[in-house]
């Protein structure tokens, strides 16, 4: 409700959009994602209403549209943008694997991967630019480095000191878990996560619901696990 206010006085708030998106995404509702996606034309700065219309293409796995766009945004970065630049390349890679396109995502990640850690550098303790790492070196096939990343995110934002934004590498540890062949370790992530209010990891920044387990692509080695198959199709907590 606070959002339709927000948007009642600025009806084209590009972000105020997205993140009512990324709320019909949380929720499963596609459809409706999309519908409030669609008209949006965000610019390279806009990144939480680029990054929640890329992971829309994603949930929808009908990513080639994006694609173009992201080419596009990328081949002439700007500098300004800083390391988000290398996220959106992340993400592009992202987008080329849900498309079939491995080769192209290898070589986005690779990119995305030199673009990043010149920041790590300059910002050590930025979780958010670690996890981007983290996820990056998850779809070049670096589990070690991946999950030595995830450690480094945990202590630079703990849960015990920041319960919004300290869930964040768990979520991160959930996705590379999953994707690397440890899904024990993803389940218990999960099963912390789906229990807590928090800001999610990715595009929108909504927490991760079962909803999103159903949807989400890096998901897909657990789909067999009855634990996560429960997880799945739990309700939505209740607040």
């Amino acid at each position: 409700r606070k959002l339709d206010q927000v948007l009642n006085i600025t009806p084209d708030d590009v972000d105020t959009l997205a993140l009512k998106a990324g709320i019909a995404q949380a929720e499963g509702d596609l459809p409706r994602a999309s519908a409030l996606l669609t008209p949006l034309h965000p610019a390279a700065d806009d990144s939480v209403a680029l990054e929640t219309q890329v992971y829309q293409a994603i949930l929808e796995r009908r990513t080639a549209p994006v694609i173009p766009r992201l080419n596009e945004i990328l081949a002439q970065p700007d500098p300004a943008l800083g390391y988000y630049n290398g996220e959106l390349r992340f993400w592009l890679g992202w987008a080329q694997e849900v498309a079939g396109d491995h080769a192209a995502a290898q070589e986005s990640w690779r990119r995305a991967r030199s673009e990043l850690e010149p920041f790590l550098k300059e910002q050590p303790e930025n979780y958010g630019l670690i996890g981007d790492l983290a996820l990056t070196n998850m779809g070049l096939g670096d589990k070690a480095a991946a999950f030595k990343l995830i450690e480094r995110a945990m202590v630079a934002v703990p849960i015990e000191k920041d319960a919004l934004d300290g869930p964040i590498p768990t979520e991160i540890l959930a996705r590379v878990a999953a994707r690397m062949g440890e899904p024990d370790r993803a389940i218990t992530a999960l099963q912390k996560l789906l229990s807590i209010p928090y800001e999610g990891a990715v595009a929108s920044n909504v927490p991760l619901t079962a909803a999103l387990l159903r949807l989400d692509p890096m998901f897909d080695p657990l789909r067999n696990d009855p634990r996560f198959q429960k997880l799945a199709a739990s309700p939505a907590p209740k607040e």
